[in-house]
């Protein structure tokens, strides 16, 4: 009989702790619906005592979303482990999540704690955890470099405090996959209460093994592998979501276990984390990189045309990703392309569909044609109904040339009140960026900014990704539009308000 692994999503949390991936509530709840479309067991929605964003992140998910588990971290730390229950008390589901290191170098050096008092902190935590929540998930923090005695002693004490998931993180990505097996192992034979509670590994990609790690460790019983969509996370990031569920399904045969996740929100779920992240996907990035089910040399061609199987081992519908190239045009009509779109796996109420045709209506009279990645592109502008933004793009005017200084007049809307202002530049972009700077009052460092075409053709839709640093924060924009300076706008525009609104909360 096969057994099933759990998938437990943490793209919110420790995915959002990556350099430069910021996002607002609004956006991680767009993701926490399509993770639950997707049927993931658990999300970490993130981590509520860091900022007052995060816990209100961490709540607004918590009211929302119904299906899955909704885990809070936190350190074992008291004040970490109520503020965790108060952002997820009103879930369904409700798990708290707390860690402590538990190997010498970090013991020694960053909590400055010794083995035993490490050890009656994490029992401690537990059963203050224990009385909020049913469900808590304890975290041997560094478990891989950590001494096997000890960890076999803290694991054993933690579930006869209350633990219910005991999860074995690698946590710089240091494990080899045979080693990290036999780590798991090792726990299995010898904590006497490990078949108590579900078991769990949370792996990091330093060495490229996060994966392999993870499918390694399923073997000895592991029956829940923690991993974000597109492996992103911390430095070299963590265990891909999309590898571990389709390697699962489509080695039936050789891992004989199963997950719940409906593969066909991978691609669409790819996708948004991508766009509201910015983080591109690699075209060669396994399950979700656009080169993932191309072919170009003639031989795999002819083996293609013949049958699929010659060179695919996965069906492109699968994991929500259309075999040929979706192609639509302004004399489309709403049927085609709602039908379009749930072949995408997107499954929208009235209102969406309607607003979403809209826009699609307004983007094929700029495009002859509008392919796949136009919708894909679409929807993800469609479906973020961010909190109203501070100021909104009315209008803007560059004049320049190559004998010109470049100049930009650009009006912003505040609270109905319209704002007009002009500035000069380097260029047609730093012209725009000066000028919006005057209106809103910003001085703000610009750290980061590329344009890449979304699409083909000369017609191609440009994205523009902006990131600019304030008081030490990064903020990100993104911006779409078949023009590249409309495009750069938004994207700068949309950077300035995220700034703006985490300093609102700052003053609260």
């Amino acid at each position: 009989m096969k057994d099933k692994i759990q998938i437990f999503d943490t793209t919110l949390r420790d995915g959002e702790q990556c350099p430069g991936a910021s996002l607002n509530t609004q956006e991680k709840l767009e993701i926490a619906r399509y993770l639950e479309k997707m049927k993931v067991d658990v999300i970490e929605a993130g981590f509520p005592i860091s900022s007052p964003g995060d816990f209100d992140s961490v709540e607004t998910i918590a009211n929302n979303i119904k299906g899955p588990i909704i885990a809070a971290l936190c350190r074992a730390v008291e004040q970490d482990i109520k503020c965790a229950w108060d952002a997820i008390k009103f879930a369904r589901k409700p798990r708290i999540h707390t860690f402590i290191a538990t190997s010498p170098i970090h013991m020694e050096l960053k909590l400055e704690k010794t083995p035993q008092e490490v050890l009656k902190q994490a029992v401690s935590a537990v059963r203050l955890a224990k009385s909020y929540c049913h469900d808590v998930e304890f975290s041997a923090e560094d478990a891989s470099r950590s001494n096997p005695e000890f960890l076999y002693h803290i694991i054993t004490e933690t579930i006869r405090a209350g633990a219910t998931v005991i999860n074995i993180p690698d946590t710089v990505g240091y494990s080899q996959p045979e080693e990290f097996a036999g780590l798991i192992k090792g726990i299995k034979e010898n904590v006497t209460n490990i078949d108590e509670v579900v078991m769990s590994v949370h792996c990091h990609n330093d060495l490229g093994l996060a994966v392999a790690n993870s499918l390694e460790s399923i073997k000895y019983g592991v029956n829940q592998i923690e991993c974000t969509i597109n492996g992103i996370g911390e430095r070299a990031g963590n265990a891909s979501l999309e590898e571990i569920v389709m390697a699962i399904y489509t080695r039936k045969d050789f891992y004989q276990k199963y997950t719940d996740i409906d593969t066909s929100y991978i691609y669409p779920t790819s996708k948004l984390v991508s766009r509201l992240t910015g983080f591109v996907v690699q075209p060669n990035k396994a399950i979700v990189g656009k080169n993932a089910f191309a072919h170009e040399a003639g031989i795999h061609q002819a083996g293609i045309l013949k049958d699929a199987s010659t060179y695919e081992i996965m069906k492109p519908q699968t994991i929500g990703l259309e075999g040929n190239q979706l192609v639509l045009g302004k004399h489309s009509g709403r049927n085609a392309f709602k039908n379009r779109l749930e072949q995408l796996g997107y499954d929208l109420d009235q209102d969406k569909l309607n607003k979403s045709f809209e826009q699609f209506k307004i983007l094929a009279d700029k495009k002859k044609e509008v392919f796949s990645e136009d919708l894909v592109a679409l929807m993800s502008e469609v479906l973020v109904e961010d909190i109203a933004d501070l100021y909104e793009l009315k209008y803007f005017h560059v004049t320049t040339g190559n004998s010109i200084l470049p100049t930009a007049t650009v009006e912003l809307v505040k609270e109905n009140e319209v704002i007009v202002d002009a500035a000069c530049g380097d260029g047609p972009v730093d012209a725009i960026f000066n000028a919006i700077d005057r209106i809103t009052g910003a001085r703000v460092k610009l750290s980061d900014y590329y344009i890449k075409a979304l699409t083909r053709g000369k017609d191609a839709q440009g994205e523009a990704v902006v990131e600019i640093k304030d008081n030490g924060c990064s903020y990100i924009g993104k911006g779409i539009s078949t023009d590249t300076l409309e495009a750069s706008t938004k994207a700068y525009l949309k950077a300035i308000n995220k700034m703006l609104l985490q300093n609102s909360y700052k003053d609260k």
